[in-house]
């Protein structure tokens, strides 16, 4: 009980002092996205939301939040699920934000063709397992080439998608991406999330891993992977701690960027970029649009599990990953919104302006200048807006 025992001594022993610690997070951009994960709480009130953001060219993590959050001075009055920084600690279905690896892995081996057609009917039968496409209630997306096939995000084509790839391939590339292992960060309690290996696929779990169902990834590891995308196709370790100094000023811990390998090249990312800049201008993540800015980003409505191991219809979890700008990507941001359970339920609502508004006064805040771009509003890709937000 804190009483002193009669007849004990007392030692004095002076404390040592202690190092000063330099992290990575920019304050600005850690108020910046904390401030946006408020007002997402307070508008649709959902069980969790979180968002990372990270420099593409280092790993160096720039901002990383949670909430529920909780107040450390008093720790112990908050639910313990609400310590831990959710972007780091927790993993989850990611949803179509998968594809891109997809994507990126048929790019890389050769196998992508811009004009191929293929016909969604709004659903594919594997292994006499009916999976549908978002679009499946309206007769699905009709003929879609594989151009289209991000922006609509697709799920039999990318079915077709990963049936070309084949399974080894597509769980090398995504264990390249740094999927299903530790990204090493110096953080504690990193979730691995899991992916299937090679032996565990057959052609239903070779399906819906192609529109990310079925395995399950953290945070941290998609915008890094997203990352990747974003610098040429260089995967890097994130971290948290840039700089430690003693008392006297002198530096006893120094981090350097920490590459750990070239996953694809530069002329897959290059064709990768583009496509998701055309989920942004025209497919469904057309809410996170900026003024000024080339923005690429990929949308993704993850199914989460009841209590008897079936998916849900009425909950999900809404993200939306990407880069900006375009021609020389500054930040790499991954947004997600769980659970909501107030207002429209759909990312277009919740995690598409989350991620604007953070990547809009990002930006701002970098000095960032606006990208230069003849874009034409009126493409000929274009669709009904209203089909967005269902995804």
């Amino acid at each position: 009980r804190g009483r002193e025992l009669p007849g004990s001594f007392k030692y004095h022993v002076p404390p040592n002092r202690g190092y000063n610690l330099y992290l990575t997070v920019d304050e600005t951009i850690q108020h910046i996205v904390e401030k946006e994960l408020d007002w997402v709480i307070s508008e649709a009130a959902p069980k969790q939301a979180m968002a990372i953001a990270v420099e593409p060219q280092s790993g160096a993590i720039l901002a990383a939040a949670s909430r529920p959050d909780f107040d450390p001075d008093n720790y112990a009055r908050y639910n313990p699920d609400s310590w831990s920084l959710a972007p780091i600690t927790s993993s989850f279905e990611p949803g179509s934000t998968f594809k891109t690896i997809v994507l990126a892995a048929l790019i890389e081996e050769g196998l992508y063709d811009p004009h191929e057609a293929y016909h969604c009917s709004g659903h594919i039968t594997v292994s006499d397992q009916q999976i549908n496409c978002w679009t499946h209630d309206r007769g699905g997306h009709g003929t879609v080439t594989y151009y289209d096939a991000l922006a609509l995000s697709c799920n039999p084509t990318f079915i077709t998608m990963a049936n070309k790839l084949g399974k080894e391939k597509l769980v090398a590339y995504a264990e390249a991406f740094g999927f299903g292992k530790l990204t090493g960060v110096d953080y504690p309690g990193e979730s691995s999330g899991m992916i299937f290996r090679s032996e565990q696929i057959g052609p239903l779990e070779l399906a819906t891993s192609a529109f990310g169902q079925g395995i399950s990834i953290t945070p941290i590891q998609q915008v890094m992977a997203i990352a990747a995308i974003a610098n040429g196709g260089y995967l890097y370790s994130p971290y948290l701690v840039k700089d430690i100094y003693n008392q006297e000023g002198e530096i006893v811990y120094s981090h350097s960027p920490l590459l750990v390998r070239q996953v694809v090249s530069a002329e897959t990312t290059k064709i990768v970029a583009e496509l998701m800049e055309n989920v942004i201008l025209e497919g469904t993540g057309h809410a996170a649009e900026m003024d000024g800015y080339r923005v690429a980003g990929k949308t993704g409505t993850a199914e989460k599990l009841g209590d008897d191991s079936t998916y849900r219809t009425d909950y999900f979890i809404h993200s939306l990953v990407g880069f900006a700008p375009l021609e020389e990507p500054r930040i790499a941001l991954y947004v997600a919104v769980d659970g909501i359970t107030r207002g429209p339920r759909y990312g277009s609502f919740t995690s598409a302006p989350v991620f604007k508004r953070i990547m809009e006064e990002t930006l701002n805040y970098l000095n960032v200048p606006p990208s230069e771009t003849d874009k034409d509003d009126s493409d000929e890709h274009s669709f009904e807006e209203n089909q967005l937000e269902l995804e």
